[in-house]
Parts: structure tokens; C-alpha cells; sequence
């Protein structure tokens, strides 16, 4: 059965300035992806990979070339989209995993989980719990996060990704600070979500996760190198 194309992106493009230099952060990068795909973006420090995430994820804005997820135009169609219409696709079509968490330390499990619905449709608390249950992490909804090792930590900060059921889930370094263990609890995690359609596109430098992916995209200086 084909799989419905999610991520197009067409010749992306960021250039910095400063001053009179001109700093080509993405330089002509293209690719799909497509539902229950992972892909995997590796490539040195400096070499472009969270700013090509960040703009898959509308989080910056590009330079030049085109955008399209879930099938809507985001960046460089016929109508600019205002900084509210982006507001809502980033709600309705991504969630977030970032490297170090960003857990609310007064918050509990549950009302880390439960942060993104304060700001859109609140999922609630059972819908919360069945996301904990998912990550086998329903036993400690009502703990701290400095009362949690660091892959239960990850495993919050996943579970807060998908509480809005997203289409696509961006994950940067999303086991970076986790030893081998934890890593390949994650990297199950990630595969499991991939068999519900969810589109998984990470950056790491973890090259065992990074081979585990469906697709293997390589940046250096900007540009891709392969995939």
C-alpha cells in the first residue's frame, strides 16, 4: 500500500549575515518523507542539521525554497502564511523532542505531559495516562522530574510530544545524554511510533540509531550527501 507523502521540502535554503559575511547554514536541501517513515539527519557540528530541523518543524523561517507537511504549503506557496496560521500547524501537525528536555521542574510527570493542551485542545488526564502507559511511565505521573533517571525523563518529553497527536514528531539528539541502555529503549520507542504512522525525523549523532532509520541523510557545509 503507498504511503501518504508528508514532508516535501524543495531546495530549503538559511543564510546568515554578519556584517558583510554570508553564512550558508542550509544550502539547497531536498527531500520527502513519508507516513511511518524515520528519518535520520547526521552530519558534524555546525554542519546545518537543527536548523534543518527547526525549519521542517516551522520553528525558522527559510530563506528561500519550499515547504510542504501533511499535504498544506508552508513555506514559499502562494500565500505567505501570518505567524498564527504557523502557530497552528506546529500545534496541529508536529510535536517536539528536544535534547535536554525541557522538563518544568515543579511540574509533576503528568502536568509536563499535559502543558501542550494549555495551549490548545486539552487532551485531559486520561488521555495523558494512556500516552504514559504507551512509555511504560503511568507508575510515575505523580513524581518530579529530579526524581527521574534520564531515559524517563526522555520518555516524559515523548509522551508530551504525542499528546496532541501529531503527524510527525521532530527529535533532536533525542538520546544524547543517555548511555547504551536507555538508548536503545528510545530507539525502540521511535520504531513503535513509525508502525502507528507517525512520521519520525531526528538529528543525532548516534550513528547504531541513526542506522536503524529508514532514511539516512547526511549534511555537511549545509547540503546533503546523501539519502
Amino acid at each position: 500500500m503507498e504511503k501518504d507523502l508528508v514532508i516535501s521540502a524543495k531546495d530549503l535554503r538559511k543564510i546568515y549575515r554578519r556584517g558583510s559575511e554570508e553564512v550558508r547554514a542550509v544550502y539547497g536541501v531536498s527531500f520527502e518523507a513519508y507516513a511511518g517513515e524515520m528519518v535520520a539527519i547526521i552530519g558534524p557540528s555546525g554542519s546545518g542539521k537543527t536548523t534543518l530541523l527547526n525549519m521542517i518543524g516551522c520553528l525558522d523561517n527559510p530563506s528561500s525554497g519550499t515547504l510542504s507537511v501533511g499535504g498544506r504549503e508552508v513555506f514559499g506557496g502562494r500565500k505567505e502564511l501570518s505567524e498564527r496560521e504557523l502557530t497552528l500547524i506546529r500545534r496541529e501537525l508536529f510535536g517536539y523532542v528536544f535534547q535536554k528536555f525541557y522538563l518544568i521542574p515543579t511540574l509533576t510527570v503528568e502536568e509536563n505531559i499535559m502543558l501542550p493542551g494549555a495551549f490548545y485542545r486539552a487532551p485531559g488526564a486520561k488521555a495523558a495516562h494512556e500516552v504514559m502507559k504507551l512509555l511504560g511511565i503511568e507508575r510515575r505521573y505523580n513524581h518530579l522530574p529530579g526524581e527521574l533517571s534520564g531515559g524517563e525523563m526522555q520518555r516524559v518529553a515523548i509522551a508530551r510530544a504525542l499528546i496532541n497527536g501529531p503527524k510527525v514528531v521532530l527529535a533532536d539528539e533525542p538520546t544524547g545524554s543517555l548511555d547504551s541502555k536507555r538508548t536503545e529503549e528510545i530507539k525502540g520507542i521511535l520504531r513503535d511510533l513509525t508502525r502507528q504512522g507517525i512520521t519520525v525525523v531526528m538529528v543525532t549523532h548516534n550513528l547504531d540509531l541513526a542506522r536503524s532509520a529508514d532514511r539516512l541523510l547526511e549534511i555537511r557545509d549545509g547540503k546533503i550527501h546523501g539519502g
